[in-house]
């Protein structure tokens, strides 16, 4: 029997590539292998004309672990089939925070291992997501940042990142929120530079979620981590994938940021999200303690 090679073509990036002529429906044992080795190298995976079901994504994702939740619809559309642009409407709120650049689920007590995402309906104005690549953003750093950082953390909290940017949904009858994410925890205390469980390498855990570093001025911990988000998210260390309906890409959230990109809101737009649940032995926050 002849052993299958992935047909892999990287991006014009730090991280990344394109999976041709594979059915990720289909995948044999020795090929999940191959599949799951070059998800760890490239971080990111692009696999076009999949045309996933919900139940199909989820089934897929189960193969790089739990899931911390099953497919899930990223739109503006409503469960009416109405298409949402108000401003004022929690869903696009909650499309217009997820346009800073951010780790997946570093606001819940474990944070995600990473995420399998398909595109349903994108709109003629496209709608692109964002990826940035954090092990390539530490590297970049001067010896001197480097140093300043290292044993510093921050809490994460999408408390912070949405009402920091104008976009906290609609409060209910109990003055809280009803969406995922905004839990009553205490937030996430994670250290600045994280290293990843199966490379070993050191890569950079901040984006819009981070804020509040213990011993450390509010303000002079903002500026610091704005910073840091500013020189962390720029070429060579980003892409932005143009979706084509059908697409399916899987990143690995503990090294990938992500962003999502403004749009045409009069337009529809539908992607899937299954996240895929992380390690507690290695993606706990500090200040939680393991069930």
């Amino acid at each position: 029997m002849v052993k299958r090679t992935l047909d892999l073509q990287p991006l014009d990036a730090t991280f990344g590539a394109v999976v041709r002529d594979l059915d990720v429906r289909a995948l044999d044992d020795e090929t999940f292998d191959q599949l799951h080795a070059a998800w760890i190298d490239h971080a990111l995976l692009i696999f076009p004309g999949q045309h996933l079901s919900q139940l199909e994504q989820d089934e897929f994702a189960r193969r790089f672990g739990d899931l911390e939740f099953t497919a899930a619809a990223i739109s503006n559309i409503g469960k009416s089939g109405r298409v949402h642009h108000d401003q004022a409407s929690d869903l696009v709120k909650s499309l217009r925070g997820n346009e800073g650049w951010h780790h997946d689920s570093t606001y819940m007590p474990v944070q995600a291992k990473g995420a399998v995402v398909s595109a349903e309906i994108i709109p003629a104005s496209g709608a692109p997501t964002g990826f940035a690549d954090m092990t390539a953003a530490y590297e970049a750093l001067d010896e001197d940042t480097k140093s300043m950082i290292q044993g510093l953390s921050a809490y994460h909290s999408l408390y912070y990142s949405q009402g920091r940017a104008g976009y906290l949904p609609t409060a209910n009858a109990d003055g809280g929120y009803d969406m995922y994410g905004y839990h009553d925890e205490e937030p996430s205390l994670r250290p600045l530079v994280k290293i990843h469980p199966v490379t070993g390498r050191p890569n950079l855990c901040i984006g819009r979620h981070a804020y509040g570093i213990p011993g450390m001025d509010p303000e002079a911990s903002e500026a610091l981590l704005d910073s840091l988000n500013e020189q962390a998210c720029q070429p060579p260390r980003i892409y932005h994938h143009h979706w084509v309906e059908g697409d399916a890409v899987l990143w690995d959230n503990r090294r990938l940021m992500h962003q999502g990109y403004p749009f045409d809101m009069t337009q529809p737009r539908r992607i899937w999200h299954t996240r895929i649940a992380g390690d507690p032995t290695t993606e706990l926050a500090a200040n939680h303690a393991s069930s």
